[in-house]
């Protein structure tokens, strides 16, 4: 049942150093488990999602190996024991 969200090393200052943190709690949603993870880091969320509650154009959260985004973003099904990753878009020419 764990899930377990990947923070970036930008956000850790916001999850007391974690590189990791495992949400007990079921989800069944990405929307669902970074609401969960507020929980826990409200930190982290705060930057990955805007204040309107959608997440920010530049990040990208991964279910397995999965983009969300592809999948219904926020309303993506997180399986039981799923890994998400949270990553920011890096651009520039």
């Amino acid at each position: 049942m764990p899930i377990t969200v990947e923070i970036p090393s930008l956000l850790r200052l916001h999850a007391r150093g974690s590189a990791v943190v495992v949400i007990q709690q079921p989800c069944a949603s990405v929307g669902e488990a970074l609401g969960a993870l507020a929980s826990e880091c409200p930190g982290v969320v705060d930057r990955v999602m805007t204040e309107q509650g959608v997440l920010r154009e530049h990040v990208n959260v991964f279910i397995n190996d999965e983009n969300s985004r592809f999948l219904g973003g926020l309303e993506a099904p997180v399986p039981d024991c799923s890994r998400l990753t949270i990553l920011a878009a890096i651009s520039g020419g």
